[in-house]
């Protein structure tokens, strides 16, 4: 039944006599879950016996039959242009427009939808962005000409590993049954036991890792000794008649990097350094792949012997085909970086 004729039934019943309790009561026999609530049939019963005999609804004034009109949709645009986080109670406030009219402006004429603000590691200036893109630009154009080989890259960086792993949200989801409480995760305090790792790659495999010791501090001279000399040595072992020759470096600017001391050693030993734009985790192997791979499969340790023994059976078991295509997608990054005019680009991933 429509409105009106629920309105008509209640209006005829109210004039017989009839108590808004008994209507409702007929009504919810005939109708079921369709009848009108007790609160309006209470509410219709009121209006008859007021003297109102209009059963349809009165016209409301300043709201036109469609409220989707070009006013409103531009008005609805521009409170989202002033503030792109506007909630739905927002625009309602501002426009006085319902909440309905609202959600079909701005999915159904505008086409906009609301995702998650991107987390980005830097914010680059336009200068920044511009090294990023000369870099990448240069990068390609020497590997894409045959100057550079991907097989003649090393890459390696640091990165903080924890005895106890935290896992991934979904990875801690598990079955309950109803009126059982979930499990608990603790939160990691920033003084749980971890080590610093250096980790250095080829494409063929990994080469070199360095568990920095609990006590010592990575300056310039720790990492020309504990880790450049290691690497260039394993070079040698695995290159005996070139060593180093036609290899180039690509390490991050980070402050023991990216000083004159280790030029001074990678000049000596002639091994070429590869050029990496600043703030770019974006565009590191080891950030954007490699990092996160080990801690993924790492398991909980008891001490910094086992996390090591861990962490290099982690890096055996890497086939040598994701090593080359970490490569690869390193050409990819260089490419969207570009394509992106030098700002982060991780959305365009797919």
């Amino acid at each position: 039944m429509e409105k009106y004729e629920y309105r008509s039934y209640i209006k005829i019943r109210t004039l017989l006599g009839q108590t808004p309790t008994d209507i409702h009561e007929d009504l919810v026999t005939v109708f079921g879950d369709l009848a009108p609530t007790y609160r309006t049939v209470a509410k219709w019963s009121t209006y008859t016996k007021e003297g109102k005999t209009d059963v349809e609804d009165k016209p409301r004034s300043g709201r036109p039959v469609t409220e989707t009109t070009t006013e409103n949709i531009a008005r609805v645009r521009s409170v989202i242009d002033q503030d792109p986080h506007s909630t739905y109670e927002d625009i309602v406030d501002e426009t006085l427009l319902s909440r309905g009219t609202i959600e079909n402006i701005i999915h159904q004429h505008l086409k906009m939808r609301k995702v998650t603000s991107r987390w980005v590691p830097h914010d680059l200036t336009p200068e920044q962005k511009k090294e990023r893109v000369r870099i990448c630009k240069e990068n390609l154009r020497m590997i894409e000409s045959g100057s550079w080989r991907l097989g003649d890259i090393i890459t390696g960086d640091e990165t903080w590993i924890y005895f106890k792993q935290n896992r991934r949200k979904a990875s801690n989801a598990s079955w309950i049954e109803e009126g059982q409480s979930p499990g608990t995760v603790t939160r990691r305090s920033q003084y749980a036991p971890k080590r610093l790792y250096a980790i250095f790659f080829k494409a063929n495999g990994w080469l070199y890792v360095h568990c920095l010791a609990k006590e010592g501090t990575l300056d310039r001279f720790y990492y020309i000794n504990n880790c450049l000399k290691p690497v260039v040595k394993e070079l040698w072992k695995q290159r005996p008649n070139s060593g180093t020759r036609g290899l180039r470096l690509l390490h991050d600017n980070a402050r023991p990097h990216d000083n004159s001391d280790v030029l001074t050693y990678l000049k000596e030993e002639k091994l070429d350094l590869m050029p990496h734009p600043p703030y770019s985790p974006d565009l590191a192997p080891c950030d954007f792949w490699l990092n996160d791979y080990i801690k993924s499969r790492l398991q909980d340790q008891q001490d910094e012997n086992s996390l090591f023994k861990a962490v290099t059976e982690v890096l055996n078991s890497i086939p040598e085909e994701e090593y080359r295509k970490t490569f690869k997608k390193l050409l990819e990054r260089y490419q969207l970086c570009i394509k992106n005019k030098g700002d982060y680009f991780e959305h365009l991933i797919s």
